[in-house]
């Protein structure tokens, strides 16, 4: 193994340590005490940031919560990267607390002025679909942080002007049309429940409750919402209905196709007919056939209802 053979295979060693030692390296690659040291300086040359502990029994700390080391990619990855990168502009908060602009300055500075000319380009001509989030979640990364280490949470929660307090335990984040939203289990409740990040008006870690494992929390999201009075429906759609679906659909549902036919299955609990009528309202002519009647019904009195608005608009303005 040459020198720039193994130090691209030390900063990989020295990804996951907070702290190493001479030995260390020594040992893992068979060099001398001297060819150990020149490595160790050669990844400070290059921006890693290691810094060494005197003493006895000194050693080297790598610091928190920074690259550990330049990565090289190849021209289409950094493409890739970048426009991944500037996906975080429609979103008014990230789990992150940083600036896109500034992660986009700073990416920039590793380019050649040709190859951000490029990017330029490529900016004016590619668009990056997304929804603009604008709404603020100010706990974002605390409800990301209280998930990673299984903390149960107090939560001042605001819904319909009323604030109400919770106590539970987050396992997942998700970003869908323009809102971030987080799934917690419920200790009063005992069942899971979904909060609209931007709603959360205050979040502390909890000690009420003791934690629940992770895995016990993250069962399928078809099944983990389903109470035991919820109905079941199967919708029959179009080709063109399919992609419909593709392109917003909730956990409670799936895609099928059974003998050349496409059908959407799912269930709904007591409370949501409202939702599911709507969302069922989009497809328009997309729908084949409608299981059960109740919610054939419940689509038929809405449009009614909406037809019958229509109406009286229509004359008002007349």
């Amino acid at each position: 193994m040459n020198k720039s053979e193994r130090l691209n295979d030390m900063m990989i060693y020295l990804n996951g340590k907070n702290a190493f030692n001479l030995k260390d390296i020594i040992n893992k690659y068979h060099v001398s005490k001297s060819t150990a040291l020149r490595d160790i300086k050669s990844l400070e040359e290059i921006g890693m940031p290691i810094y060494s502990q005197l003493g006895r029994n000194g050693f080297y700390s790598i610091l928190p919560n920074r690259l550990l080391s330049p990565i090289v990619f190849t021209v289409d990855e950094m493409y890739a990267l970048y426009f991944a990168m500037l996906t975080l502009s429609d979103y008014q908060t990230t789990p992150f607390h940083l600036s896109t602009v500034t992660l986009k300055n700073k990416f920039e500075m590793c380019l050649s002025d040709e190859k951000k000319c490029q990017l330029r380009k490529m900016e004016s001509i590619l668009r990056m679909g997304g929804i603009k989030h604008y709404n603020e979640s100010k706990f974002l990364k605390e409800i990301l942080t209280s998930s990673i280490d299984n903390k149960v949470c107090e939560v001042e929660y605001e819904k319909d002007l009323i604030t109400q307090s919770y106590f539970v335990q987050f396992f997942n984040i998700s970003s869908t049309f323009g809102q971030w939203y987080s799934t917690a289990y419920d200790f009063q409740l005992k069942k899971p429940i979904v909060f609209r990040c931007d709603r959360i008006l205050n979040l502390k870690e909890s000690k009420q409750y003791a934690s629940k494992n992770l895995f016990e929390l993250e069962k399928s999201g078809y099944e983990i919402f389903k109470t035991t009075d919820a109905i079941d429906f199967k919708v029959e759609i179009t080709q063109k209905g399919v992609d419909m679906f593709h392109k917003e659909n909730y956990p409670s549902m799936k895609l099928e196709k059974i003998e050349g036919r496409f059908y959407i299955s799912g269930y709904y609990n007591q409370g949501e007919e409202r939702f599911i009528t709507s969302y069922f309202i989009s497809y328009g002519k997309q729908i084949l056939s409608i299981y059960p009647d109740a919610l054939k019904n419940s689509i038929i009195k809405n449009l009614k209802e909406l037809n019958s608005y229509y109406r009286k608009m229509n004359q008002a303005s007349l």
